[in-house]
């Protein structure tokens, strides 16, 4: 008998990046990331790094870095768990861009970095990859109690738990919006780790209406506005709009934020990012709530500037900006940045 049946048919096409069926089948191509490969300098391989896996039941890893400075005696450097781009359906730590960020992160801050894979879209919808995070607080956690053969020695060696940061950028500072979240309505323990501050990279934010920005601005060259609504689609719960808590952190069934404790937040925005008018909304907000917020505007720049150029002059003024975060402990630190 003839299968009558029709053929599964491409229901999203994401270009280079992968394609969903309608039968929910999703293909992932290995050569999506058009990005050339930096060079880097001599100075980070320096460097030391390594995989370790964090969510023994998914499989899931992160890569740790630690920097010369962090084998002096007695010297522990601060933490910085890192959470890579994407739109939450494509990327991994793995990617040559990402890399040479957290290379450079760990080198020059210097900390020692956990940059943190999570699932992805469409496979794993959110919240996925906000559980996942979650996952890499308790791992820290139990990395900051832990002895003998639990200890993973480079951090039991290097890592001062007492002044861990989060951050990401663009879907990764998305991430990081949410662990502030889960951390100020106790979702998630982390004590006796102390998180000191979130840094939020041009996140990835969504909403039904239109910003100014979204609107007016011309298309950038590694985000565009029908490819940002094709991430929400494929990244949120089936049948959601973009003014999902998930996307929308003030959405119309957002939690409200201003009893939530959040730690000290740095956001970073593109001058010429669609995004950039609802990141200033997010950190505007929240500032008038009275929460420690400071945000730093790069201008020229276009949505995840610094993994497209790590080492380009907004790299260095960006990781300058998360050194002052860091070492000020908080968000003085960036306004003294951007002061200057």
């Amino acid at each position: 008998m003839v299968s009558t049946t029709p053929a599964p048919y491409v229901v999203e096409d994401c270009g280079p990046n992968l394609q969903l069926f309608s039968d929910g089948t999703v293909i992932r191509f290995e050569d999506y990331n058009i990005l050339l490969p930096p060079v880097l300098p001599p100075a980070l391989s320096t460097v030391k790094w390594k995989d370790v896996v964090y969510d023994a039941g998914r499989g899931l890893k992160l890569r740790v870095y630690r920097p010369p400075a962090a084998t002096v005696a007695g010297d522990k450097l601060p933490v910085l768990v890192y959470f890579h781009g994407g739109g939450y359906v494509i990327g991994s730590f793995e990617m040559d861009n990402f890399h040479a960020c957290c290379l450079r992160l760990a080198y020059e801050l210097p900390a020692v970095v956990l940059s943190a894979d999570y699932r992805l879209a469409p496979e794993h919808r959110l919240p996925a990859a906000h559980d996942d995070a979650a996952t890499v607080m308790s791992w820290v956690r139990d990395q900051a109690v832990a002895s003998g053969d639990t200890a993973d020695p480079w951090l039991a060696e290097s890592a001062d738990f007492g002044r861990v940061f989060v951050s990401g950028d663009s879907a990764g500072a998305g991430i990081v919006h949410h662990v502030a979240l889960r951390l100020g309505s106790s979702q998630i323990a982390v004590d006796p780790v102390r998180v000191a501050g979130c840094a939020l990279l041009f996140p990835y934010f969504g909403g039904e209406e239109r910003t100014r920005s979204e609107a007016e601005y011309p298309p950038g060259p590694f985000l565009t506005l029908p490819y940002s609504d094709q991430g929400w689609r494929l990244a949120l719960p089936r049948g959601a709009t973009r003014d999902h808590p998930l996307a929308n952190p003030f959405g119309p069934e957002s939690p409200a934020l201003d009893g939530v404790e959040l730690p000290p937040l740095l956001v970073v925005v593109a001058q010429h990012d669609l995004l950039r008018d609802r990141d200033v909304d997010y950190a505007t907000r929240l500032r008038a709530m009275g929460k420690q917020v400071e945000m730093v505007e790069f201008e020229g720049q276009h949505h995840g500037f610094f993994a497209v150029e790590p080492f380009g002059d907004a790299g260095s003024e960006l990781v300058r900006v998360v050194g002052r975060f860091v070492y000020g402990n908080g968000g003085d630190a960036a306004a003294a940045a951007a002061s200057k």
